[in-house]
């Protein structure tokens, strides 16, 4: 149809298209889009990420505080429940029971249905991805939507699971930032970038962890340490910049709905800042961070162990094959009825939402000392003005409640853990290491009652100092990082503490990075995911192996000068995906790369018939157009096993040609570098 044209008026009977000739103030619209394509040239040459960076930490932030309050209110419905179904045990009892089991049940369901990478905190497949590892669907969008619903039912269910949101929201932020990724590409009109893809995934995960804590600074480090073997300085701008549109964006929102007065930390403390600890306690400080750190390597080789034997175990393996919800409900079951309040929760705390276990616990004041020689009846519902009364009990002093609340909260975390649904692992470990504290500090406490005298001065003992080094010291330990310090730092406000607590988290991973591999490094290794292992300094021998050891000498080879009868039969008995490509085949000078997609065309729609005479090869392959690839890196036999392994993890590298003065001898992959490693860290038995 042809475009409807009118007289401008006053023109020489020039047509112009019609939607011009009605359109409101043509002049104005045509300024406004200079101006627009004007602003857009100029935000361009700045960086067109950062445009990108602020939607992806006003998105995250948007989601993250839209759960938090509808999950709160969720929570609160609970318990309104449980308190106004009346005295009987029995309906009590399934009050706040079949809640969380439904709702487990629903959530592993609902997940594992849509996709089963929904599940599981989603830190260690990240961590696999930013190594440069290609996991199928893993960022793929459709997975959002079931690992939002199935975490928002784990984490309605409460403290009586004792489960956290961290680890799914830095896959949700990474689904996102992935997302936004393509739509920039398409945006900007350039090509795909592997780089640029990497720069604005872990951009994501540290939004992931700022918008969790509103901690921005302890965000970026977090993500770092945990998903990084190495980080490039320029993503550090992208990393904080979107870190800090998402916290900014969440106390916003917590302002705008009345929940804060203004912008201030998640768990607001009030120590003394004249003289908040004494030189003495330095050494408290640091005894506490050795025991969080021998404390955090039996809670990760029991994890590790535990999730080991299911999958061993015949018949917990089929149930989480065929049965993931049925699982799920007798996990919970177990966990609900053990913090079930008037039975064993009474003597643990149960009562307490995880936020409410830190704001008690990283209290100034000595429960030891307040409760001495007191015995305080246990509360029918709990006051909200002395929430710390929740760890004191008639039978028991402060001391037995937080003992046992360690004792039960450290296999009811491991069984938790193994739970396949959307959740996160890292608050609970938290809380764990504040209660450590807390119980060092109050024994502290009881065994200097009147305090240390230093410099003339005595200054009481306060166990939420002690508390707040613990929780950074055990949660640093079980994830081998120690910017849990500053995590502990912004979530409280406070800084007066960081020369002990920094003290605590440095013992604390001296003795965990020795013994055991991290929490994530651990699942990493339960589920088989492609990883390169840690050289240890210190692994006698390590520096003088070289690649000559341990490189794969089975190496195919495709000469320009081999027939093609030989390049279809190497084709056909091998999978491999690319062929090192040399100059003939008696030199073995290595030239190139074909990929075998590539070569697998070519060969298809060649000519069956050549001219009389003509041997075809595969040179007149490559002449025909067949694309080969320069190899601009490769190893030599007398490169170290370090220097191959600082190559891997610099530069996201899965496979490696070595040369011996151009002649290619061999390969090296992660298999073979993982086995030299293992080969150093267990020795074989001597024959």
């Amino acid at each position: 149809m042809e475009e409807l044209v009118g007289l401008r008026e006053g023109s020489s009977k020039k047509p112009v298209p019609l939607q011009e000739l009605w359109g409101p103030c043509p002049r104005i619209r045509r300024i406004i889009q200079g101006g627009l394509e004007w602003l857009k040239e100029r935000l361009f040459r700045v960086g067109e990420d950062w445009y990108f960076l602020v939607a992806l930490g006003v998105l995250m932030a948007l989601i993250s505080y839209a759960m938090n309050f509808t999950i709160g209110r969720v929570v609160r419905a609970h318990k309104w429940l449980y308190r106004e179904i009346g005295d009987g045990h029995l309906l009590r009892y399934l009050s706040w029971t079949v809640y969380p089991v439904a709702l487990l049940s629903f959530s592993s369901g609902f997940s594992q249905s849509i996709t089963p990478s929904s599940g599981g905190s989603g830190i260690p497949e990240v961590k696999t991805i930013l190594t440069g590892v290609v996991l199928e669907d893993y960022l793929d969008i459709k997975n959002f939507g079931a690992k939002v619903v199935g975490l928002s039912c784990t984490l309605a269910t409460g403290s009586t699971i004792f489960l956290g949101k961290l680890g799914p929201f830095v896959h949700l932020s990474v689904m996102i930032a992935a997302y936004l990724g393509r739509v920039r590409t398409k945006t900007v009109g350039e090509p795909e970038s592997k780089t640029k893809e990497m720069e604005l995934l872990a951009a994501g995960a540290a939004v992931g962890v700022a918008t969790v804590f509103a901690a921005p600074i302890s965000g970026v480090l977090f993500s770092i340490e945990v998903m990084s073997s190495h980080f490039s300085v320029w993503d550090y701008w992208r990393g904080f910049f979107a870190a800090t549109c998402g916290a900014f964006m969440f106390h916003l929102l917590a302002v705008f709905n009345s929940e804060q007065e203004t912008i201030t930390s998640i768990y607001k403390t009030s120590f003394p800042v004249d003289i908040p600890f004494d030189l003495p306690e330095i050494f408290f400080f640091v005894a506490l961070g050795a025991i969080c750190g021998i404390l955090s390597c039996g809670y990760n080789y029991s994890q590790r162990t535990f999730l080991f034997f299911l999958k061993a175990n015949g018949f917990t393996s089929k149930l989480l094959a065929t049965s993931k919800p049925l699982y799920s409900a007798l996990a919970a079951v177990v966990l609900a009825s053990v913090t079930y309040p008037p039975g064993v929760g009474h003597f643990m705390a149960s009562r307490l939402s995880m936020s409410e276990h830190l704001e008690t616990l990283f209290d100034n004041n000595s429960w030891a000392l307040m409760t001495k020689n007191l015995s305080l009846p246990w509360a029918a519902e709990p006051d909200p003005q002395k929430l710390w009364l929740e760890w004191c009990h008639p039978q028991l002093t402060v001391f037995g409640t937080l003992v046992f609340f360690l004792v039960m909260k450290f296999w009811m975390l491991i069984l938790a853990t193994t739970i396949p649904i959307p959740a996160g692992y890292f608050l609970p470990i938290f809380v764990y290491g504040a209660v450590i504290g807390r119980l060092f500090g109050e024994v502290l406490s009881v065994a200097f009652p009147e305090g240390i005298v230093a410099g003339g001065r005595v200054n009481p003992i306060m166990p939420g100092a002690y508390a707040l080094a613990g929780a950074a010291a055990f949660s640093g330990a079980v994830t081998h990082t120690l910017s849990t310090a500053l995590l502990a730092f912004e979530v409280t406000g406070q800084l007066i503490h960081a020369l002990p607590v920094l003290m605590a988290v440095l013992a604390a991973n001296a003795i965990s990075q020795s013994f055991q591999p991290s929490f994530y490094d651990g699942t990493i290794i339960v589920k088989k995911l492609p990883y390169l292992p840690w050289i240890r300094g210190r692994q006698i021998g390590s520096h003088s192996v070289t690649v000559s050891h341990f490189m794969n000498c089975a190496l195919t080879t495709l000469a320009k000068d081999m027939p093609l009868e030989q390049v279809i039969q190497v084709v056909i008995s091998t999978d491999v995906t690319q062929y090192p490509l040399v100059e003939t085949t008696e030199s073995q000078t290595l030239v190139g790369v074909v990929k075998r997609t590539h070569l697998v065309q070519a060969l298809q729609t060649e000519p069956a018939s050549w001219a009389p005479g003509q041997q075809p090869c595969l040179q007149d392959i490559l002449a025909n157009g067949c694309p080969t690839q320069p190899v601009t890196l490769q190893l030599s036999p007398e490169t170290s096993l370090h220097e191959t392994h600082n190559l891997f993890e610099l530069l996201n590298l899965q496979a490696l040609f070595v040369t011996s003065r151009g002649r290619a001898v061999g390969s090296v992959s992660w298999v073979e570098l993982k086995k030299a490693i293992s080969t150093l860290t267990n020795p074989p038995a001597p024959k």
